[in-house]
């Protein structure tokens, strides 16, 4: 590695231990909360929409509304608001009075937003009076004061020639109402809706985020009916499995749950984290003799498993002499026949996928025409007795293989779309003035409804110009990125490109510490809020996005399921822009859906010619071509730390993030990133959080094995990582403060699952998202898990400075040039190469193939 990249010495370690971790709140606010487990309010987050300058009329306006009375709550409002000037204070009376102004006399004052009323006692009174003579009482006293008030503007309105302009000197609700009494005034709104509606609205000075806030996680993770969770736990009290799988074997399983698991014990094999040895055992206790091996329910259970595994590795299907000899390892007889039952039971789904046959006969890559079939034919040959092409037999589960034929429908529907760009010739006037490869995005999308656009961090300034120009344009934009950062990012870029900042190609402006202003928060969200509908565009009424062109970044990320999700909600016309860097990691969920979209050439692709900056950028630029180059870094924004064994991986770490790089750089610990290849092993993200725990956050872990003010990641979908820090505990659960707000994970979810350690975390977890500083840990053990998306992204991640604490020595120069990414199994790309027929459906659950 020496040779590879600028080998500057390892910086050295201060006597003194270095600064703890910025918590993302303030250190009194974290132990207020930690003392606090009933859940306190926020105040930040429980302020009044109405207005901040108002806080003695707010006390006057909760008394007046316990009274009842709806245009005295806003006349006292106004009058008594703390630190009011004099002409602030009448011309909120002036408003006050133009609202009353409908009531034709003083005795007879308007009742909230019903208008004038006869029963003039019993609407100001209300309903909180004992006795008749009381109320009596209080509305003699509510007319009096009304006089009292009018009196006092109409003199006040005598000795000036004009009232003050909206807003100039006030501030809140008197404000607001002043404002909404011009209008009636001027006839622009009728009287009897000034209090029907806010008078304005408030929400454009804190937008709603698109991060973590708004997922309905902690409303969605109920947990089964207590007599369901009860019985199961009896049926695996029977058969010897711990009690602490009762509940989510509950919600794998459902209420059918008991009775699914006494049919067929090795049902329990769909619960997460359970291997099979286990759930054999268990099949053993409850079955007895009537156990073995060779049971048909243990072949079909063990066939589901295994395809649910590679799922979780990234494919979405198995070649089947794959699937038979991952059968045969697991000691099951006859593997055929078990991936025949599970076909005949409809738990799997069998394709035969046509091989393209080089020149010399021999198959070529998968390519040309896709048909569900049955049979155990083996791949590159035809079923016996019939001539025809080489195909490959793959076996995959239902809602992978739905997805992905889902996903190829929608692609060839965009791709034969017809669209043409705007009549007056506006968009290649824009194209001419952006040049380069924005200018060639531009042409694209204006003649096609499907592009997909190609580039690093820098490159996203190109379809910031492009949705900075439809938006120009009048066409209904949004944005989609991987993670809520990703879409802070690209807001600024999409502000600068709308304010005709940083041109598309100028490498020399910085994002980096840059976040989208409110205007773009509706333009601008991310993939999982937009498709559960807690930002971006609405749906019409069939389900469509009311969008007329969608850019989704981070493209590569986009697991088989999701993007059938995005295709199928645009509607017909609407324009998708994919894009993304192809070099990084692939999605956490299955599928290769970018790199099959690219091979397919079913749309343009435009390449962008914008190269990241600086010593990293060269770095990561020739790691994407498979090589590791050796990088000039004057400024030590590369340094390389060997070592020889994982403690001393773990110790030189723990010395980088908390003294040499806050000493060398000025950047805090909280700043500083730690990636490594996996959680296991003793130099993974579990060992090193552990150290740098104790490090920078010492405690006891009390809250599940956390302590208020540690880093954390939560992960409150597969594939989706978010940042954050622990706030403290509540009778709910862990409160952490992520990116976009507060999110409160139940106790039961407290797990690795759900929530880890976040000083170190893995590439996967990663992406998506940058620091200004890194610190990339490679352990001896890591060597075997190295490839060239995985080192790409790890080192792309920082955008100051990179430190790599390296120990696999000849392993990571290999890894670059050889081993570009770790193989998945997709059928996309073969069923977008097919004809422009619609592709065939896959086989019927009723009419199982043999």
């Amino acid at each position: 590695m020496e040779h590879a990249v600028n080998a500057e010495p390892a910086l050295a370690r201060d006597t003194e231990p270095g600064p703890p971790e910025e918590p993302a709140t303030d250190a009194a606010d974290t132990d207020a909360v930690a003392a606090e487990a009933g859940g306190p309010q926020d105040p930040a987050e429980s302020g009044d929409l109405g207005g901040s300058g108002d806080s003695g009329g707010s006390a006057a306006g909760r008394d007046a509304e316990a009274a009842g009375a709806g245009e005295t709550t806003a006349d006292e409002t106004a009058e008594t608001g703390a630190g009011a000037a004099e002409e602030g204070a009448t011309g909120a009376e002036e408003g006050a009075a133009g609202a009353e102004g409908t009531t034709p006399a003083a005795e007879e004052p308007a009742s909230g937003t019903e208008g004038p009323t006869s029963g003039t006692e019993e609407s100001a009174s209300g309903a909180e009076a004992s006795t008749p003579g009381a109320e009596l009482s209080e509305a003699e006293a509510e007319l009096q004061a009304q006089r009292e008030l009018r009196a006092r503007i109409e003199r006040r309105k005598a000795e000036k020639q004009s009232a003050p302009e909206a807003g100039t000197k006030l501030s809140g609700k008197a404000a607001d109402l002043l404002a909404a009494v011009r209008a009636v005034e001027s006839g622009e709104r009728p009287a009897d809706s000034v209090f029907a509606e806010p008078a304005a609205p408030r929400r454009a000075a804190a937008p709603p985020s698109p991060g973590p806030r708004t997922r309905p996680a902690p409303r969605t993770l109920e947990g089964p009916a207590p007599e369901v969770v009860e019985a199961v736990a009896a049926v695996l009290g029977e058969g010897g499995a711990p009690a602490a799988l009762a509940a989510p074997t509950a919600v794998t399983l459902g209420p059918e749950a008991p009775e699914l698991l006494r049919a067929d014990p090795w049902q329990l094999l769909q619960v997460p984290g359970v291997r099979p040895d286990h759930a054999d055992g268990f099949a053993r206790a409850l079955l007895g003799g009537d156990s073995s091996p060779a049971d048909e329910r243990r072949g079909r259970a063990l066939t589901t498993w295994l395809l649910a595994q590679a799922a979780a590795a990234g494919h979405t299907a198995l070649e089947a002499p794959q699937l038979t000899e991952a059968l045969a390892r697991q000691s099951v007889p006859d593997p055929e026949a078990a991936v025949q039952s599970a076909i005949a039971e409809g738990d799997i789904l069998v394709f035969q996928d046509a091989l393209d046959q080089g020149p010399s006969g021999s198959p070529g890559p998968a390519g040309g025409s896709a048909s569900a079939a049955g049979g155990s034919a083996s791949p590159a040959e035809a079923p016996e007795g019939e001539q025809g092409p080489p195909v490959r037999v793959l076996l995959g589960l239902e809602r992978h293989a739905l997805a992905e034929e889902s996903l190829a429908d929608g692609v060839a529907r965009l791709a034969a779309s017809p669209t043409e760009g705007p009549a007056d010739g506006s968009w290649e006037d824009a194209a001419a003035r952006l040049g380069g490869s924005a200018a060639e995005l531009v042409r694209a999308v204006a003649g096609h409804c499907l592009a997909l656009h190609t580039g690093g961090e820098t490159a996203h300034r190109e379809p910031a110009a492009l949705l900075a120009l439809a938006r120009a344009s009048g066409l209904r934009v949004c944005a989609a990125a991987h993670t809520p950062y990703g879409a802070r990012q690209f807001a600024a870029l999409l502000e600068r490109a709308e304010s005709g900042g940083a041109k598309p190609g100028d490498a020399a402006a910085d994002t980096s510490t840059e976040s989208g202003s409110a205007d773009f928060t509706e333009a601008v969200t991310t993939v999982s809020a937009l498709l559960r509908g807690a930002a971006g565009p609405a749906r019409d009424g069939e389900g469509a996005l009311a969008v007329d062109l969608l850019v989704v970044l981070d493209a590569p990320q986009l697991d088989v399921e999701t993007a059938a999700s995005l295709v199928e909600a645009l509607p017909d016309g609407a324009r998708l822009v994919l894009s993304g860097d192809p070099a990084v990691l692939w999605s956490a969920g299955p599928g290769r859906v970018f790199a099959d979209l690219l091979a397919a050439r079913r749309c343009p692709h435009i390449a962008s010619r914008t190269p990241d900056p600086g010593p990293l950028g060269e770095l990561t630029s020739g790691i994407g071509a498979g090589e590791l180059l050796q990088v000039e870094a004057p400024d030590k924004e590369v340094v390389i730390v060997p070592v020889r064994e994982p403690a001393e991986a773990v110790h030189r770490t723990v010395q980088l993030v908390a003294d040499s790089v806050p000493r060398t750089f000025g950047v805090p610990a909280g700043e500083t990133q730690v990636i490594t290849v996996g959680h296991g092993g003793p130099a993974g993200t579990q060992a090193l959080n552990a150290a740098l725990k104790e490090r920078l956050n010492p405690g006891p872990g009390r809250f599940g094995g956390f302590d208020p003010g540690d880093r954390v990641v939560h992960t409150p979908a597969p594939g989706l990582a978010v940042p954050g820090v622990v706030a403290g505990a509540e009778a709910e659960g862990l409160r952490l403060d992520c990116e976009g707000g507060t999110v409160v994970v139940p106790k039961d979810r407290v797990g690795p699952e759900v929530v880890r350690h976040g000083w170190a975390i893995t590439a996967h977890q990663a992406v998506g998202r940058r620091w200004p500083t890194v610190v990339v840990v490679l352990p001896g053990d890591a060597a075997g898990a190295l490839t060239r998306s995985w080192v790409y992204t790890a080192f792309g991640r920082g955008e100051r400075h990179l430190s790599v604490v390296h120990g696999v020595e000849a392993a990571l120069p290999r890894a670059v040039a050889e081993r570009p990414v770790k193989p998945r199994t997709s059928r996309l790309e073969t069923l977008l190469r097919a004809p422009q027929e619609a592709p065939a459906p896959p086989p019927s659950r009723d009419e199982p193939t043999s």
